[in-house]
This record gives C-alpha cells, sequence and structure tokens, in this order.
C-alpha cells in the first residue's frame, strides 16, 4: 500500500501545480521480471516519478511512453519483450528474460477516476479489488475501474470475478468478451498495510519503528512512560497511546494485518498486556526475550485462569525475530520485520537459489 499512496500523493501534489501525469501500470508479465503485476508509477509530464515498473531499467522508456500517453490524451498498452536478444539495440537491455505488459493512463484534475479508485483503496483498513482492464490489440483499455460499480451486463461480469478474489485473496488474470471488445483483466488483491503495535518506547524501538514506516507500515507505539512515549521521540508514528495496559487496550485494534511487538523491558507491564491480548486472535505476537520469559509469562497468565488457545500459541513468537545473527538495536529490528513478514505475508524464509519454483507467486 505504501507505493499507492506515494502515487496518490504525488498525484495531489501534481494537480496543485496544475500538471497533468500518467499512471503507469504492470498488468502482465510473462517469465521474469523484477516487479510483478500491480506494481505502479506516476509519471507527472516534467518527468517526475513516483513508484517503480522495474528496477530502474524500463523507467526511462517508460517515461517517454508516459508522455505520449498524457500528449495523445489516451492509454496506451506497451509490451516489452526482454526475453529478444534484440533488446540491447532498442537501448532498455533488461537482462530479465521476461515480456512485461504496461498500461499507461493519462490522469489529470478532471479525469481522475484511477487514482480515486487507488485513494479510496489506501484509505480503508480493509482488502480491497482493483481491476485494470486492457486490449491486447491495443485500441480500447477500460483502464483501471472499480470493479462494483455500475449495473450493466459488461460490469456485472467483472464484478463477478472481483468477488471471486476477493473471497479467495488471490489475484487473477481472465479475459472477457465484452459487446465491442476483448479485455484482458488484471483482477488485483489489495491487503490493508501491515499494522505494527510496539509496546514499549526504548531507544531500541526507534530503528524498529523507522524501519517499519519504511515499509509502508502502520505504526502505533505503546508505553506507560510519557517521558519516552512522546511525538519529540517517536514523531512520525499513526497513534501514540499512553497508559496502563487495561486503559489503553480498548483503543487498539485487531485483524488479520497486525502484529504486535512486546519490548517494553518491564516484565509486569509486557506480561498485563499479554494476558489482554486472549481475547482476539493476532496472527503474530513478538516477545522480546528468551523463550524461557515466553514459558514463563505463559505460565503464570494461566495460573490466572488467562488461558491461550493452540491456534494463539502458535502466533505467540518468543524470541521474537528471525536467526539472522542480529546483535544490534538495528539488526534485531530487521531480524522481527522479517519475521513479521513471513508470517503475514505466509511464507517460509529461505534462500531464494534453494527455490525450485518462481519466487513470486503467480496470479
Amino acid at each position: 500500500m505504501k507505493e499507492i499512496k506515494d502515487i496518490v500523493r504525488a498525484f495531489d501534489e501534481a494537480v496543485q501545480l496544475g500538471k497533468k501525469a500518467a499512471l503507469a501500470t504492470v498488468v502482465h508479465v510473462a517469465g521474469s521480471s523484477y516487479r510483478r503485476p500491480g506494481a505502479r508509477m506516476l509519471v507527472t509530464e516534467e518527468g517526475k516519478l513516483t513508484g517503480a515498473i522495474s528496477g530502474g531499467c524500463l523507467e526511462g522508456d517508460a517515461l517517454r511512453k508516459a508522455v505520449l500517453a498524457i500528449t495523445q490524451d489516451r492509454k496506451k498498452l506497451v509490451i516489452y519483450d526482454t526475453t529478444d536478444e534484440d533488446d540491447a539495440r532498442l537501448g532498455i537491455q533488461l537482462g530479465c528474460n521476461g515480456i512485461v505488459s504496461i498500461l499507461f493512463e493519462p490522469v489529470d484534475a478532471e479525469h481522475a477516476g484511477p487514482i480515486n479508485i487507488l485513494r479510496k483503496a489506501a484509505a480503508q483498513r480493509k482488502s480491497a479489488v482493483i481491476v485494470t482492464g486492457y486490449s491486447p490489440d491495443n485500441k480500447t483499455h477500460l483502464g483501471t475501474i472499480d470493479p462494483f460499480s455500475g449495473k450493466d451486463a459488461e460490469q456485472h461480469l467483472i464484478r463477478d470475478k472481483a468477488a471471486q478474489v476477493m473471497h479467495s485473496g488471490k489475484t487473477l488474470h481472465c479475459s472477457l468478451a465484452f459487446a465491442d471488445s476483448t479485455q484482458e483483466l488484471f483482477v488485483e488483491y489489495c491487503a490493508p498495510a501491515i499494522a505494527l503495535v510496539v509496546v514499549g518506547a526504548g531507544n531500541d524501538a526507534i530503528p524498529l519503528v523507522q524501519m517499519a514506516e519504511l515499509l509502508g507500515w502502520e505504526v502505533i507505539m505503546v508505553d506507560g512512560r510519557a517521558t519516552h512515549a512522546n511525538q519529540q521521540r517517536f514523531a512520525t508514528v499513526q497513534r501514540l497511546l499512553v497508559g496502563k495496559p487495561g486503559d489503553i487496550f480498548p483503543a487498539l485494534q485487531f485483524d488479520y494485518r497486525t502484529a504486535i511487538v512486546l519490548m517494553t523491558h518491564n516484565y509486569n507491564y509486557d506480561i498485563e498486556l499479554l494476558g489482554l491480548l486472549n481475547t482476539h486472535d493476532i496472527p503474530y505476537i513478538g516477545l522480546l526475550g528468551p523463550a524461557a520469559k515466553r514459558d514463563q509469562m505463559l505460565q503464570e497468565l494461566s495460573e490466572k485462569g488467562i488461558h491461550f488457545t493452540e491456534a494463539q500459541r502458535n502466533c505467540i513468537y518468543g524470541p521474537t525475530g528471525l536467526d539472522l545473527g542480529a546483535e544490534t538495536a538495528a539488526e534485531i529490528a530487521l531480524s522481527v520485520c522479517s519475521e513479521i513478514m513471513t508470517v503475514l505475508q505466509q511464507r517460509n524464509p529461505m534462500h531464494l537459489k534453494q527455490k525450485s519454483e518462481p519466487i513470486h507467486s503467480q496470479a
């Protein structure tokens, strides 16, 4: 979601300056590519780029295509065949061994439909589906649309596909024959950004918050000490909650994309808050400290009649983090963020060179 939010922000700035822009969306990839379908980039008429559709190798040519789409005021589908040995002659030199299809849509203050769809998806803390339709013959492109608006027969077909994606949580590609054209549809499932609740505003929390924000996560800081949890130390977090666990807990919200890390270095504070978490199904609960501390906490809570189900216990990660050989606070932050990503993205951490299948899941 961070890329989408950045694009929306850049578009608003362009509108304020009276500038036109084009939205570039990777709609299909065959073979290998640095970015996958759903990668987006906003290009303003003066050449400012926000987001990315490749590792940098496509951006130069994409800039020219975007400006052309703005000038001609029409959507354009551009296909980059990086398996072609002549790509060096074209000056692209990708070396990714894949075929990348990118749709360029001109957008401005009066024609901001695609951006508004992205804006709506980023603003709500729930799953969304974004549909991008394009024509292989490069004639009439639906472009980025809201799949749940409209009532005509064609929209009904799109809505059915979107409902399928919303239910499965998996992006798909499909073809639909309409009255005047056949459209390839990229039906994208967009999960909300990860929400990270950091319990503990010590110095070691600073790099964790910074890293989470760099990743585009929503960060909530919790602590009982106003001297530590304040705007001077954590100016960019979404929320600051200061108080006793029982007082601040009702203000916390949890969903399937929420992770919480207990790291106050105050055993009583951490165990009191942990004892409140058994009323929710939270996919990731991280405990700073050794496994013995985790076991002691759970035993003490059990003796007080506070029990966690087996499924809930499986979501408690103590010690928190992956084994990266981390020592410093920054390295530990990397370890914790990496583990949170593997859990919430449902991946098994491993060396990519050991994978026999494609790195990215296929729609």
